[in-house]
């Protein structure tokens, strides 16, 4: 357990009406779900899926507003020095003026001030951390610990988050990301960890239009003078230093018009941070850098991305870069290029179609569902991020993975589906191949077969078939009365059914009988039935045909229902 956030609701208020950045009714639902979160006595495992620009960092905010005033710590850590720093200056602008300290460790920050704020951290005087990896440092202590938010989480491995999560016993932990990882999102969706999803754009938000293109200066020049000339700026984004040489000589020869600065990894702290604040105050037109501007930089006035060899880049990070511009009421552009030299390969080809594709506001979630689908889960266990369950299969595992789940919580809703009664009547069960042929298909009726839960569904369903494949086979009406015997049996805690021409034997799943007095009654009623030494259920009468049989075992399980 965790002691609650206790923060009035009048203070609460008050910081919420100083900035009332909410926008959409999914964003005040994922807020709502933390401050309930952080208000219970249950430690918080939260993951807010929203899209790149949708108002995650205000959830963030006012979680770590309900924890700082409570008196307890929070880190917030960040994969990149930028976004630490833009972090930093957001909380610090936010909480000014209240009685919170707010301090930042990343190697932007200067020895001294560095072990001043570990100091700090360790007696307690620093209410809120934004760091980068440093923050994980075996020298940083923290004095009350109670909230760890991770931002970008898609950027961390498996060992980075464990380390923070070994900070406190039963700390809470709210992750943020545009496009969760396979493992992440698996979590999420077998309830191991919850789940909210802010799916609903800003007001007057446009979506970013993408073009996938060879190499060619003239519609690049074209496009960082329009944009120049439309007041805004641009992104010049390439996949290794080496390749800024060449697409500053671009710049330099082409589009002599412009001002640039260049950005990257390895420069400096102290000059990366004089080239961000440059292009934050706008006296530069392009901002040249590597994929380090890729997580959660927000600047309004750059809607126009230019990105070099886009065939070298992820799925995600793509994504993530195009979500830098289009953060204003501006039309924004994004230019993936690629050489046409260069064959790329038929996976790095997929992932632009893909990227294309999903040029929709809100697509995040959809991506990363699409990268689930494709990776798989990865061990929720392990240090697997992504990856198939090839032992098991995907569907078994997952079968297995919500059982546990609903054992550890004691959901008898989803341990009451997880067994299926058998019957055996002595007919074949199947769709025929004749009637349905493709096999995708079939399966898919199957699944959704076993899934129904009564008549009226049934009836929905067999209504569909004959819409979709014409008048129903003797098989296919087979096929539904035997699984409404199913859905009988269930009721009656009947676990197995032979049928045979000399009667019926019902075998009961006996842990699910509550009242077994009541059930021995029944029995009694009914001249041709028999409890054997075996506690089983012996329904004797003639029984030649499936049409009888069929209609016996109906009759005999509602009896045993009622």
């Amino acid at each position: 357990t965790c002691e609650p956030a206790r923060v009035s609701d009048g203070e609460y208020a008050e910081f919420c009406a100083r900035f009332p950045y909410v926008e959409t009714e999914d964003q005040m639902r994922a807020i709502d779900d933390v401050v309930a979160d952080l208000a219970s006595g249950k430690p918080m495992d939260r993951l807010v899926c929203g899209d790149v620009g949708f108002g995650k960092t205000e959830v963030a905010l006012r979680a770590a507003f309900l924890m700082a005033m409570s008196g307890k710590q929070v880190a917030i850590i960040t994969p990149t020095t930028i976004l630490c720093r833009q972090h930093f200056t957001t909380f610090s602008a936010r909480f000014k003026g209240l009685p919170i300290k707010v301090r930042q460790l990343s190697r932007l920050v200067t020895s001294t001030k560095a072990k001043a704020v570990r100091e700090e951290l360790k007696s307690g005087q620093c209410d809120i951390v934004v760091g980068t990896h440093a923050l994980l440092a075996k020298t940083v202590e923290f004095s009350d610990l109670g909230l760890v938010i991770v931002d970008e989480e898609q950027r961390f491995g498996v060992g980075h988050k464990e380390r923070l999560k070994a900070l406190k016993a039963n700390v809470h932990v709210l992750t943020l990301s545009a496009t969760p990882i396979p493992r992440t999102l698996q979590m999420a969706l077998s309830g191991i960890r919850d789940l909210s999803l802010i799916a609903t754009p800003p007001v007057d938000r446009l979506a970013v239009r993408t073009y996938i293109t060879p190499w060619d200066e003239v519609i690049l020049r074209e496009a960082l003078l329009r944009e120049k000339f439309r007041g805004g700026q641009s992104f010049f984004v390439v996949p290794r230093i080496s390749d800024l040489r060449h697409c500053e000589e671009f710049l330099r020869n082409s589009v002599p018009e412009i001002s640039y600065v260049i950005a990257h990894g390895q420069m400096k702290p102290s000059n990366l941070e004089d080239v961000m604040d440059a292009f934050y105050e706008r006296k530069y037109d392009v901002l040249l850098s590597t994929s380090i501007i890729e997580s959660g930089l927000d600047i309004a006035s750059a809607n126009t991305m230019i990105i070099y060899r886009a065939d070298r880049f992820g799925l995600a990070q793509l994504y993530q870069m195009r979500g830098r511009v289009g953060r204003s009421k501006s039309r924004a552009f994004a230019y993936l290029t690629t050489l046409e030299q260069n064959i790329m390969t038929k996976t790095a080809l997929e992932r632009l179609k893909v990227l294309q594709s999903l040029d929709s506001l809100g697509a995040g979630f959809s991506l990363a569902s699409h990268d689930l689908d494709m990776r798989g889960g990865g061990n929720p266990l392990g240090d697997e991020q992504s990856g198939h369950i090839k032992d098991l299969g995907m569907e078994l595992y997952q079968h297995m993975l919500e059982e546990a789940v609903a054992s550890l919580r004691d959901d008898m809703v989803v341990e009451s589906r997880s067994w299926s009664p058998i019957v055996n009547i002595g007919v074949p069960v199947l769709i025929p191949e004749n009637y349905v042929q493709d096999l995708h298909v079939r399966l898919s009726l199957y699944r959704r077969l076993s899934e129904l839960e009564d008549d009226e569904a049934a009836d929905g369903f067999a209504a569909e078939l004959i819409d979709r494949f014409g008048p129903l086979p003797a098989e296919i009406r087979i096929l539904l009365e035997m699984m409404a015997i199913k859905r009988l049996a269930r009721s009656a805690n009947i676990a197995k059914i032979d049928a045979g021409p000399k009667g019926v034997v019902f075998a009961f799943r006996h842990e699910d009988i509550k009242n077994p007095a009541h059930l021995l009654a029944v029995i009694d009623k009914q001249n041709n039935w028999r409890l054997r030494p075996d506690q089983t259920l012996f329904v004797a009468s003639k029984l030649n045909d499936t049409k009888s049989r069929i209609t016996l075992v109906k009759q005999a399980l509602n009896k045993l229902v009622c």
